[in-house]
């Protein structure tokens, strides 16, 4: 399904992204919250305005399912722009492939 190899994709990019970026290089870096344990739609709320971004939580923080808790910690995120470039590049600015979040 073309959905969700690019859902992958981009997972993977985020991933690459909070592991390889340096403390003195372009990044949104956020410290996560107490209540925020269980919803990642919130961080993504606080980081980018909109909570359709939990996949890009849930990468950067490296957790395999959306379900685990989100210690606290420091995320290292892409900005607006960056993540704008992933999406494009994995092919995951398709309105299919956005994942629906209520």
């Amino acid at each position: 399904m073309a959905g969700e190899y690019a859902r992958m994709r981009l997972f993977q990019a985020v991933r690459r992204f909070s592991q390889a970026t340096r403390d003195w290089e372009q990044a949104v870096r956020y410290m996560t919250l107490p209540d925020e344990r269980f919803d990642l739609t919130k961080v993504s709320a606080r980081v980018y305005g909109t909570r359709d971004e939990a996949l890009v939580i849930q990468a950067a923080a490296g957790l395999d399912s959306p379900e685990l808790e989100l210690t606290e910690r420091r995320l290292v995120l892409p900005t607006a722009e960056q993540l704008a470039t992933m999406k494009r590049d994995a092919g995951y600015d398709l309105p299919d492939d956005r994942p629906a979040y209520g």
